[in-house]
């Protein structure tokens, strides 16, 4: 499947929290990892969502935050990833970045050129990047 999505994981749901509107989706990533995904109940029936199932998680470049010094702080975002910048392309407007954790996971975000220089970015930097929940897409093979 080609998409615009920068990230792009392949997952095993492991655990399908029932809302009154949305669903929370934990997934158990090839890397180890564990991402939630925040989707209707609508979209959980009509993907065939439940535990086992195989999914695929896409995540645009935009929506990943960079943070730095983040390890004294407790975040609302459920997913957040702490790793090395492994890369740093940087653009007119935007910079390109990308952190892989310890378990090997990749993660890109797409920041403002400004936001790049104040962190310091560069490749060795640890930091951790944050997803929320309701910023993952799922998709699975029909």
């Amino acid at each position: 499947m080609l998409t615009s999505a920068r990230n792009r994981f392949e997952g095993t749901v492991s655990k399908l929290i029932p809302g009154a509107i949305n669903d929370e989706v934990v997934l158990t990533l090839a890397s180890g990892e564990e991402m939630v995904a925040t989707i209707t109940k609508e979209s959980t029936a009509k993907l065939g969502i439940c535990e086992g199932k195989s999914v695929l998680a896409l995540v645009k470049a935009s929506f990943v935050v960079l943070l730095s010094d983040a390890e004294d702080y407790v975040f609302s975002t459920r997913n957040v990833f702490t790793g090395t910048v492994t890369d740093v392309r940087k653009g007119q407007v935007a910079t390109e970045v990308v952190i892989e954790t310890a378990s090997g996971l990749a993660l890109t975000s797409t920041i403002t050129v400004e936001s790049a220089e104040k962190m310091q970015l560069a490749k060795g930097v640890t930091v951790s990047a944050a997803v929320k929940a309701t910023a993952v897409i799922l998709a699975v093979k029909k």
